[in-house]
């Protein structure tokens, strides 16, 4: 069966890497793509789900992402995220424009519909992390605001699209409640199984390098690719006879030439 993955479309925020963490560390597969990633690539990965990440540009700008809109009728539930926000508004319909007030550092956020599942199981406030000077002043049709903070509006849904968006970010520990709002989105609206691992994945990529290593014509200086015995990683590098497995090395990734497939590195106990 086909591991179930949502995509992740980086804008260029600081806290990309953070969302695939958070949604790998529920036993999920994330991928993260340039958002100017063709939709033949983010169709052949099957999602489950796509989030939109933050990014420092504004969608109005003429040098903004250059990222396809199409991939909001791609039929797979969307999460936007701060500029992700945005990019929804803006190509639906929407307004955005320059905030009057610049929201950046803690703030206070009021949930306004308590019945979308973005937001199930929490509390009627959250603390959140803000970091934008933009701001949606008009919502596409078929939008409604589902929380708001004491400057701007803070989220946005339309549940017949299956489309989310906060101005948050909920992928930083500067929002405490984040990996559940993170959680919702896997699970109750994406519906992973969240029967995932690192180890899975390491395992079934050095597997599929095997065969194709086998059908090659092996040579004392051909590829090998290994993992480590007490970390969950993906060696390539020289033949198996020179490479770091031949010894009892405990040596860090970073020392030993590791390449790490999807930038995931394990480290398990000993």
């Amino acid at each position: 069966m086909a591991t179930q993955t949502i995509v992740i479309l980086d804008f260029g925020s600081q806290y990309t890497q953070l969302i695939a963490r958070r949604i790998r560390e529920q036993n999920v597969f994330s991928v993260v793509l340039p958002c100017t990633a063709p939709l033949a690539e983010i169709k052949a990965l099957h999602p489950l789900g796509l989030i939109l990440s933050g990014g420092p540009s504004s969608v109005y700008d003429s040098d903004a992402p250059a990222a396809d809109p199409k991939l909001l009728d791609l039929g797979v539930p969307v999460l936007g995220i701060c500029y992700g926000l945005h990019f929804i508004v803006h190509h639906l319909g929407g307004k955005v424009l320059s905030a009057p007030r610049r929201e950046y550092g803690h703030a206070e956020v009021s949930i306004e519909d308590d019945t979308t599942p973005l937001f199930a199981g929490l509390p009627p406030t959250l603390q959140v992390w803000m970091s934008h000077g933009d701001e949606a002043l008009e919502l596409p049709a078929g939008f409604h605001r589902i929380a708001v903070s004491a400057n701007a509006l803070a989220g946005i849904a339309n549940q017949q699209r299956r489309i989310w968006a906060v101005q948050f970010h909920p992928e930083v520990h500067h929002t405490p409640l984040g990996s559940r709002i993170i959680k919702n989105f896997v699970f109750q609206i994406c519906g992973a199984a969240g029967d995932w691992t690192p180890a899975h994945f390491i395992e079934t990529t050095v597997a599929l390098s095997a065969r194709k290593s086998a059908r090659a014509t092996s040579s004392a200086g051909s590829p090998a690719a290994w993992i480590h015995p007490s970390r969950q990683c993906w060696y390539t590098g020289p033949s198996a006879a020179s490479s770091p497995a031949s010894s009892s090395t405990t040596a860090s990734c970073a020392k030993m030439n590791f390449k790490v497939s999807r930038r995931i590195c394990a480290t398990t106990s000993a």
